[in-house]
């Protein structure tokens, strides 16, 4: 009776556990990242958050520019390739190394992007680390660059691809410059204190539409004190948005036209 007892209650546990993994296979990027970093306590020494996974040193940048037009694009090698040299802290399992390297080789299917094991003869890299949380600096800063992929919560394809374009120099796609034209925010039903986390940003916008199933676009709850919406898109508000779980052709159309990957690609052929 007791052996059956065990066995009942082992099974109940890696039923719940199964549900519970299934449950968050079928969350967006936006919902995963949103409650990876729930209620978080931010130690001394970890930047702070603006818009829930941007990583910041200062208050002060709460509304800077695109890093990119201040020149924190990682540079390109002579065969037209942007090499960013990355290590995967020890802390991580064999296979969620595995699920962070597929996103990492991901960027090599679609872009000039290419994601290399560090060496030390690197100036500039990313650390790959299982922080508090999911979250990234915007672009290149110079030295030792963490991104944190925490255990609980971030290791998932799409939100390892929404961190890496973080660092790649992308921002939100809700606090784009036309935002205003595409999404009606809601500020009466947002968290106190959260509202700086819709303000827009002077983006370049690569020439590309905005685009609501962007891995970048959070959902319409995002930051919600009430369960009502903080975003509805324009004109129609119930068209389907911030539900994506990896890159879209414009995330990807964005990235070639910022590190002018295509005119790599003509270059050479021709």
């Amino acid at each position: 009776m007791a052996r059956l007892f065990v066995f009942s209650a082992l099974a109940l546990l890696l039923l719940s556990a199964c549900c519970w993994a299934q449950e968050e296979e079928d969350l967006s990027v936006s919902e995963l990242l949103e409650r990876a970093n729930m209620n978080l306590v931010r130690s001394v020494d970890e930047p702070n958050l603006r818009e829930g996974d941007i990583a910041v040193d200062e208050e002060a940048e709460r509304n800077a520019d695109p890093c990119t037009s201040r020149g924190c694009k990682w540079g390109k090698s002579s065969d037209g390739k942007v090499y960013i040299p990355y290590y995967i802290n020890r802390q991580f399992s064999s296979r969620e190394k595995s699920i962070i390297t597929r996103g990492l080789e991901s960027f090599s299917s679609f872009s000039c992007i290419r994601f290399r094991p560090s060496r030390s003869s690197d100036r500039d890299w990313l650390s790959i680390e299982s922080q508090n949380g999911c979250w990234s600096y915007v672009g290149r800063r110079g030295g030792k660059q963490v991104v944190s992929l925490s255990r609980q919560g971030c290791l998932y394809h799409g939100t390892v691809q929404h961190e890496l374009l973080h660092a790649l120099g992308f921002n939100h796609e809700q606090t784009r410059s036309d935002r205003d034209n595409h999404i009606r925010v809601l500020l009466q039903n947002v968290v106190s204190g959260m509202q700086h986390n819709f303000n827009k940003i002077a983006t370049l916008n690569q020439g590309t539409p905005y685009d609501y199933n962007s891995v970048m676009q959070y959902h319409k709850y995002a930051f919600s004190k009430n369960n009502q919406p903080t975003m509805l898109p324009i004109p129609n508000p119930n068209v389907s948005f911030g539900n994506a779980k990896e890159m879209s052709r414009n995330d990807i159309a964005r990235l070639n036209t910022l590190y002018k990957c295509c005119e790599s690609l003509v270059t050479r052929s021709s």
